[in-house]
């Protein structure tokens, strides 16, 4: 096994996810990168070199998830950390005028993907004493009116907590990061006053390369505009 760790992420062919790619990879880390756009991740992997493994798949299958694993540890020779990072919003917000399909979508990525994630990561992780680190967001933190999207983030933000005191059991770690508004493609409009993918990215190193007693269970990052 190579002395260094290896971190897979998902949603990683661009914004949090590619900025988190590119913060591991200088950090000394490996990285794998699931995602559904191949011509992303084939980018990244001509940017950010051998220390990279690309691998397309969609989050919202177990099984892709779960040999996607299996391909990560057999060409690195382990995992130390998985960052179930894959989300969507809504185009259509609030009840009375939401779409139901668009719910039934946003649910399969916000939170059944990150489930998907943890279940095929966390026997590896044990392994390693591992670390598990999870996208909420601030709107999962607040009460938004009529926010169907916050409150898939509320259901992260629990889960995060539940995963904490499960893992601290075996000595893994489980981190949530928070962040308010982002500069990424999940928006239709540029937010350059906002925060930048590059900040999510280098909390998520910070949260990652703690001491091994310590254990950054929360990470909540707002934008100062």
């Amino acid at each position: 096994m190579s002395d260094r760790k290896t971190l897979f992420i998902t949603g990683a062919s661009s914004g949090i996810g590619a900025a988190t790619a590119r913060a591991a990879v200088a950090a000394g880390w490996n990285v794998a990168l699931f995602a559904r756009s191949t011509d992303k991740l084939e980018a990244l992997q001509a940017e950010l070199g051998d220390a990279v493994l690309t691998i397309p798949g969609d989050a919202t299958h177990l099984l892709a998830q779960e040999d996607a694993i299996v391909r990560t540890v057999e060409h690195f020779g382990g995992l130390h950390a998985a960052f179930a990072n894959a989300g969507m919003g809504l185009d259509r917000p609030g009840t009375e005028a939401g779409d139901p399909e668009e719910w039934r979508r946003m649910i399969d990525l916000n939170i059944m993907a990150l489930l998907y994630t943890a279940r095929a990561a966390l026997p590896e992780l044990r392994k390693t004493k591992g670390h598990l680190l999870l996208t909420g967001s601030i709107a999962g933190k607040v009460h938004l009116p009529g926010s169907i999207y916050g409150a898939s983030k509320w259901f992260v933000q629990g889960y995060a907590g539940n995963m904490a005191q499960e893992m601290r059991d075996w000595g893994g770690r489980c981190t949530l990061i928070a962040p308010g508004m982002v500069d990424t493609p999940f928006f239709d409009e540029p937010k350059p006053d906002k925060l930048k993918p590059e900040d999510i990215g280098e909390a998520v190193v910070f949260a990652l390369t703690q001491l091994e007693r310590a254990n950054v269970s929360e990470i909540a990052i707002m934008p100062r505009a």
